[in-house]
């Protein structure tokens, strides 16, 4: 599942090739982790949210309730379920990227891997949305199963869009939604880095 994410472009850059509004000084970072602001666009404008819907669980010591944490993937198999029904069938967004990143190796010595589709400066996933009390509005990234060059390095991967497909994704119908999470089977960019997969943010 996708725990990491970048996109290095300027508010005004993703705005421009997305056709959408956007505030002037908008900050974006170019790696977004689960718990962090992102960019994304919804409701036709750029706009940034935290990545990640908050769950709140309770210390099974105490009962009360824990830091909550973010639920930043969403799987294609359990849309209808209550944490991701409404918000797939009435706030699905856009969420901008380069690359996005996986974990490989063995455990402890974890290395990143990041994925990307070759001679694309700027692409979008899959992504729903929703006002939270906890951190404000938050997004989580659709994920899919992996196919193609995606499935040498995970089992899951994000849903890719194609530009085509941008307004049927973010304004049509739930059904025609939920049959564009198809795996993408075309050509990938993979980077296998030394780059230790946990290191500090």
């Amino acid at each position: 599942m996708c725990n990491l994410y970048k996109m290095s472009n300027s508010a005004s850059e993703v705005a421009r090739l997305f056709n959408a509004d956007f505030s002037p000084g908008a900050n974006m970072r170019d790696e977004v982790y689960p718990g962090y602001p992102g960019a994304v666009i919804a409701e036709g404008r750029l706009q940034t949210m935290v990545w990640g819907f908050p769950l709140t669980l309770k210390s099974k010591k105490t009962g009360k309730p824990l830091k909550p944490k973010p639920v930043n993937n969403a799987r294609t198999d359990k849309l209808d379920s209550y944490m991701w029904r409404q918000s797939f069938t009435e706030r699905r967004c856009l969420i901008p990227l380069s690359a996005w990143c996986e974990a490989e190796g063995q455990k402890g010595s974890m290395t990143r891997t990041w994925l990307s589709l070759p001679d694309t400066e700027l692409f979008a996933v899959a992504g729903i949305w929703r006002a939270s009390d906890e951190w404000g509005d938050c997004y989580s990234m659709v994920m899919t199963e992996a196919a193609g060059d995606a499935a040498q390095v995970h089992s899951r991967m994000p849903v890719l869009l194609d530009p085509d497909n941008y307004t049927t994704w973010q304004e049509g119908p739930p059904e025609q939604a939920l049959a564009l999470c198809q795996p993408f089977a075309g050509a990938l960019a993979i980077d296998r880095t030394p780059e230790p997969w946990f290191r500090r943010q």
